[in-house]
């Protein structure tokens, strides 16, 4: 069952050269922190460009609930009128953040250090997940936590009255960890610091800047030590956010796999924390280039070009790349199923936590469609059939997962038989004009069972 109704049965078909500019959505991970910041910020912050799915939304409609005036223009055109660092009102109302992790974690640790109680649930898959990796940290600010077993939501968090600043390493690579210890710090006094052994998406640290807090990072032996000056009052800013690169993962995919493909995929972030994908796939041979490369609001940007390759090979993706490429690699195991020889990807345990276990998800599905996948704790490898071997012809599960079903479905615009997914609703929450993107390059997404 989808995140928010009836499940939607959807099946993908092989199909002619896709071809087209594919104008895909705004950032979804700039746009809930656009949100978030311009809420603790003081007057009024415009954001053009934001992703209008529906993760996005229920984080809009929690800093409303928290007191920020959050008003939609229509277009992707967005004002925040905030409260300031320490303004946050205590809700009226239990703040359900339907199936974004990063929506949740992210909140959690903005209202962490107000002293405010504020109650979150989220749909059955966010639900499931672990909250305790949030939460412990948080709770060196003074901020105390009650929820189900193993720290799954619905959970009530009690903000710190006094809070007092943290000096916190990441136990694991983690942006939503990173960025809820750095939110919380905003309003401790004092410096906070986080350090993280292995890089992760930095967009929060970008933003916070632009706003005016007061953050450095120095690469240390510790690894990258990042520290935020508590209690700045933030300043309002106009955000033009770029296109997301994980929503441009799926066209750019589907265009190596397809024959006689061309797409054009315009204004991507390539902020390098993200980028990992595109430096995999051109490692395998794909006929992907940058063009017109420039800078846009403190981001790399770059149009995308990705054309038909036949000749892909199987790699060893380096562990280290996972960080920038998380929630890339069900997509990439797509990719690597069309590719020649094994491809290897280490240091993806991050995986198994994620809206579903992506490594399970993806394996069970692929071995049914006639691929062979490997899999461990932390890794997974996928022996490509080569172009155009790929048998497919089957329904997979989605698990409540809008990775997964998008994943399927670009596989099924490239095996012998259509790929099906039990349900293609959560794609919604990410990507909600996938299905009508992809047809305009010439897919075939068909709804129904």
């Amino acid at each position: 069952m989808s995140s928010h109704g009836d499940p939607i049965p959807m099946t993908s078909s092989a199909c002619g050269p896709l071809s087209g500019v594919a104008e895909v959505p705004g950032d979804k991970s700039i746009s809930h922190r656009s949100l978030i910041l311009g809420a603790m910020a003081v007057g009024e912050t415009t954001i053009t460009g934001l992703l209008e799915g529906q993760d996005v939304l229920d984080t809009g409609k929690a800093m409303q609930a928290f007191g920020a005036e959050v008003i939609n223009h229509g277009g992707g055109s967005w004002s925040v009128h905030g409260v300031g660092v320490g303004g946050f009102a205590e809700p009226d109302q239990v703040i359900d953040c339907g199936n974004s992790g990063t929506g949740v974690r992210l909140i959690m640790g903005a209202m962490a250090t107000s002293p405010i109680s504020v109650t979150f649930t989220g749909d059955a898959s966010l639900n499931g997940r672990p909250m305790a990796r949030v939460t412990d940290p948080l709770a060196l600010f003074g901020c105390q936590a009650v929820g189900r077993a193993g720290g799954r939501l619905p959970m009530t968090l009690v903000g710190a009255a006094d809070p007092v600043p943290v000096r916190y390493t990441v136990p694991v690579p983690s942006a939503q960890v990173k960025s809820a210890v750095l939110l919380a710090g905003l309003n401790a006094p004092g410096e906070t610091v986080v350090i993280e052994e292995e890089a992760t998406r930095d967009h929060t640290e970008r933003m916070l800047a632009g706003f005016g807090a007061e953050i450095s990072t120095e690469v240390t032996e510790e690894g990258r030590v990042i520290t935020l000056k508590g209690q700045p009052e933030l300043k309002p800013q106009h955000i033009d956010v770029p296109r997301d690169p994980s929503s441009a993962a799926f066209p750019v995919c589907a265009a190596l796999i397809v024959p006689g493909s061309d797409v054009l995929v315009p204004n991507i972030g390539l902020n390098p924390t993200r980028a990992g994908l595109f430096t995999t796939l051109r490692e395998m041979g794909a006929d992907l280039v940058y063009e017109n490369e420039r800078e846009e609001g403190g981001e790399p940007v770059a149009d995308l070009r990705a054309r038909f390759s036949p000749d892909l090979k199987g790699i060893e993706v380096p562990a280290e790349r996972a960080a920038s490429m998380i929630d890339e690699y069900p997509v990439l195991s797509v990719v690597a199923s069309f590719a020649s020889g094994e491809t290897h990807m280490p240091g993806v345990k991050e995986l198994r936590v994620k809206e579903s276990d992506r490594i399970d998800a993806m394996a069970v599905g692929l071995r049914a469609a006639g691929v062979t996948v490997e899999d461990g704790p932390d890794w997974w490898t996928v022996t490509g059939l080569g172009h155009g071997n790929v048998p497919g012809g089957v329904t997979c599960a989605s698990h409540l997962d809008h990775r997964i079903a998008m994943s399927f479905l670009v596989m099924g615009m490239a095996t012998q038989k259509p790929m099906s997914v039990d349900d293609g609703g959560p794609i919604a929450t990410s990507f909600p004009i996938f299905e009508a993107l992809m047809g305009g390059l010439g897919a075939d997404i068909q709804r129904g069972g």
